[in-house]
């Protein structure tokens, strides 16, 4: 059931960008430009693709609305902290780190071997 959803959720998706790019720009952005109707009127022309658009978008939410109420209904008797108190702690152990000579400290200036310049 929630696969179903999640597919028609990611369809909506897709339709509804591509019917927002199909819309002609009217420019000025967040609706203050353009428009069709009257000289003043602040509201344009109902068009198909607008009527497609507010139907795709009260779809799109319905599926994530879905979407959500199936995810804690799955999730409804347990919490994240009960899952972190079950799992066995780890051991503190030493971690994993190169053998180069038992040190992580720099060779000391008095120290005579091949990789470092010695001082004639």
């Amino acid at each position: 059931m929630e696969n179903v959803v999640l597919i028609i959720h990611l369809l909506l998706a897709l339709a509804l960008i591509g019917v927002v790019l199909l819309q002609r720009s009217e420019g000025g952005g967040l609706g203050m430009g353009g428009g069709g109707g009257g000289a003043m009127t602040g509201r344009a022309a109902a068009t198909a693709l607008g009527k497609i658009t507010w139907a795709l978008a009260i779809a799109f939410i319905a599926t994530s609305l879905t979407l959500t109420i199936l995810a804690a209904q799955k999730s409804a008797g347990s919490s994240v902290l009960d899952r972190i108190t079950d799992a066995p702690a780890p051991s503190p152990a030493e971690p994993d780190l190169p053998d180069a000579g038992g040190s992580l400290l720099p060779p000391a200036a008095d120290d005579t071997s091949p990789l470092t310049p010695s001082a004639d």
